[in-house]
């Protein structure tokens, strides 16, 4: 991808974040919910600075306070982004169980819940190059902190939201390889190492 060298790191993840968003979420409709909270303006991006997954657990729970302390109005949603951490898939997948151990420790469980996207995403019985693993790849290791709230009013408007997940199967094999690349999407901070992450593990799968 190409940007501007006048802008910093972090505004360029967050920019690589915003057209992953609105070229591939909500373009492809993978989440019929996202659209209402990109518009009005209520997800809140945070690009941690962790290069240790200890430090991003400690990030984790300073956005899971945040994200609670916050008026749903003006923060319904967080995108917490990990460009310098966990770029092994395996590695992320480890980490969501002490993430999840986060939320028990902070009684949050039940009225904030913790989804995941990252760059080498991978379906248990699937093969890493499948199509179908990308409605669940990012350009960046992120953890999506939601609001059970808001995840109820949001079944509740869809009601066929258990079909979401086989739409969206269907979609990306509509879509292809060639249709994904077309879409313009990637990351523009190197991963730890120049690493590009999820390409060599076949055998990669998901929590």
């Amino acid at each position: 991808m190409t940007h501007s060298s006048s802008m910093n790191p972090d505004s360029l993840v967050e920019q690589d974040m915003r057209a992953w968003l609105e070229r591939a979420v909500i373009g492809l409709n993978l989440c019929p919910f996202a659209k209402g909270v990109h518009v009005k303006g209520q997800i809140h991006y945070v690009v941690s600075q962790a290069h240790e997954p200890r430090e991003l657990l400690q990030d984790l729970v300073a956005e899971l306070k945040g994200l609670q302390a916050c008026d749903p109005a003006a923060r319904d949603t967080t995108l917490l982004i990990a460009p310098n951490c966990l770029a092994d898939f395996l590695d992320f997948n480890d980490f969501l169980a002490e993430a999840d151990e986060a939320l028990l420790d902070l009684e949050l469980d039940g009225i904030l819940q913790i989804a995941s996207f990252h760059p080498g995403f991978q379906f248990a019985g699937t093969r890493a190059d499948d199509i179908t693993n990308f409605t669940n790849r990012a350009p960046y290791p992120t953890l999506h902190l939601l609001r059970e709230d808001s995840i109820d009013r949001a079944v509740q408007a869809f009601p066929e939201a258990e079909s979401i997940f086989e739409q969206n199967m269907q979609t990306l094999q509509a879509l292809g390889e060639q249709g994904w690349a077309a879409l313009g999407l990637g990351r523009s901070v190197n991963a730890p190492d120049g690493q590009t992450p999820g390409t060599d593990a076949p055998d990669r799968t998901e929590r």
